[in-house]
């Protein structure tokens, strides 16, 4: 089997060699760190590396500054590295800059070792610093898109809800089904996924704000799944065959063949309406089993009208719509 390269370790390799080769090439000491500081600072999404490159340069402010306090105070004695750790840890949790404390560390036994503090060795291990920091986030600049992965799991997640509901359509008609269900698990785990990689997405977007984005979608697409779980019993349970049950599986049927991107919630919304008052003024049911079957049968009507407002509410609130997604 063929080993396979990420991209990500692909700019880690190059950028660790570019930022060790400037360091060196500028007579830095302890010139390797630098692609060490480099290797940390590549992130997965350019505003996490943003992130993680402001926080270990403030990490390393905060780390200088009581490394030589301590290392004036106490000399440089392993008590200081215990005391020094014990003090900066903390007060990096408190600041919220904690990621940076292995930088930091780095920087300060490079003082440790060389048992200087004089101007020019702190300019040393700042450099080493920018320029880590500096090629990671240049590296960092070019995140492959993932349009084409997200365009696929929305389909994938389109299928399997249509599949869904042309199931629930033929139980509704047949009042059986052989159906394992295999799709409902399907789309739960595929929808995490999708979320996780549309928030890689969104953290890739860097001076663009759009309102709608794959990871709304994929929000939305797991609020109207949880409406299909609970049609799931409901539907199940309906064995007794009446008209209205029929009329129910031709709606869901339209609705299967209609999964799409785009928003038009509202135009099966106006149709549920409508067929709703129908099945208000059909005959009274003639018995039990037909009164409990009408029962579940509006209830099915209400997480159906819950399911299609979702997409609805969606579609008001961000008028400017995509046009890779349809909307």
């Amino acid at each position: 089997m063929p080993l396979k390269i990420g991209y990500r370790t692909i700019k880690t390799a190059i950028g660790t060699g570019a930022a060790i080769l400037i360091a060196q090439q500028l007579g830095l000491s302890f010139y390797a760190s630098a692609g060490i500081i480099a290797i940390l600072c590549i992130q997965v999404t350019r505003k996490q590396s943003f992130r993680t490159a402001i926080n270990r340069i403030l990490a390393c402010l905060l780390g200088l500054v009581v490394g030589v306090a301590l290392f004036a105070l106490l000399g440089f004695q392993p008590v200081a590295l215990t005391l020094l750790i014990l003090v900066f840890l903390p007060l990096a949790v408190r600041f919220g800059i904690q990621e940076g404390f292995v930088t930091s560390m780095v920087v300060l036994l490079h003082l440790y070792s060389a048992e200087r503090m004089d101007l020019p060795v702190i300019l040393n291990e700042l450099a080493l610093v920018t320029i880590g920091v500096g090629v990671a986030l240049l590296a960092n600049l070019y995140m492959p898109s993932l349009e084409k992965e997200l365009k696929g799991m929305q389909a994938a997640v389109e299928r399997n809800f249509a599949t869904i509901l042309q199931e629930f359509c033929f139980y509704l008609r047949h009042g059986q089904s052989d159906w394992d269900g295999r799709e409902m698990i399907e789309t739960e785990k595929m929808l995490e996924e999708a979320k996780l990689l549309a928030w890689r997405d969104v953290e890739n977007r860097i001076g663009r704000k759009e309102e709608d984005t794959y990871y709304e979608y994929f929000v939305m697409r797991e609020k109207q799944f949880e409406y299909l779980e609970r049609m799931l019993p409901i539907v199940s349970t309906l064995s007794v065959q009446v008209p209205q049950g029929h009329q129910i599986a031709d709606f869901l049927d339209h609705l299967s063949h209609s999964i799409h991107p785009g928003n038009t919630a509202y135009r099966f919304l106006d149709k549920l309406q409508v067929m709703r008052e129908e099945i208000q003024e059909a005959p009274l049911p003639q018995s039990r089993e037909e009164f409990e079957t009408r029962a579940s049968l509006f209830t099915l009507l209400r997480e159906i009208e819950q399911y299609l407002y979702i997409k609805h509410k969606l579609g008001r609130k961000s008028p400017v719509k995509r046009k890779q997604d349809g909307y």
